[in-house]
């Protein structure tokens, strides 16, 4: 199903302070028709399954917990670090990235997209994203 939208989420904070919601980015303009969830997974797992469209780049964001992301089809480029500058590289299937808490990284699909899962060490409940100002389609 299409990743649902819900920028006034809690757990959904805006790196330059406050909430997601309250930011000047338009969260379901810039995903909209570009990221489907898997509602096979069972969520006590810590585990979400998650496709992107060609080309989609996720914006940049960061989160409070390390992530572990395994790439199942297609590929994706990341660029971590505050603009990027700490490293890039590009993930295929069966391979597999780790995100560290606090590191800001860009993610984006190939052109034939990616589907990938992401899982982090704690129950999602203690997960908070803190979102960036690259890569939004703005208000």
């Amino acid at each position: 199903m299409e990743l649902p939208v819900e920028q006034d989420m809690p757990s959904y904070l805006w790196a330059g302070g406050g909430l997601l919601a309250d930011a000047p980015v338009d969260m379901a303009k810039t995903f909209a028709g570009n990221m489907w969830i898997s509602t096979r997974v069972d969520g006590s797992f810590n585990i979400n399954g998650l496709r992107c469209a060609p080309d989609f780049a996720v914006p940049r964001h960061h989160h409070n917990l390390d992530e572990l992301i395994v790439v199942f089809a297609g590929r994706f480029h990341v660029a971590w670090g505050k603009d990027g500058e700490e490293g890039s590289r590009t993930v295929g299937p069966g391979e597999f990235w780790i995100s560290r808490a606090g590191t800001p990284y860009i993610m984006t699909a190939g052109p034939e997209g990616v589907t990938y899962t992401e899982t982090w060490p704690e129950p999602m409940a203690n997960l908070e994203t803190y979102w960036h100002d690259a890569g939004w389609i703005h208000r």
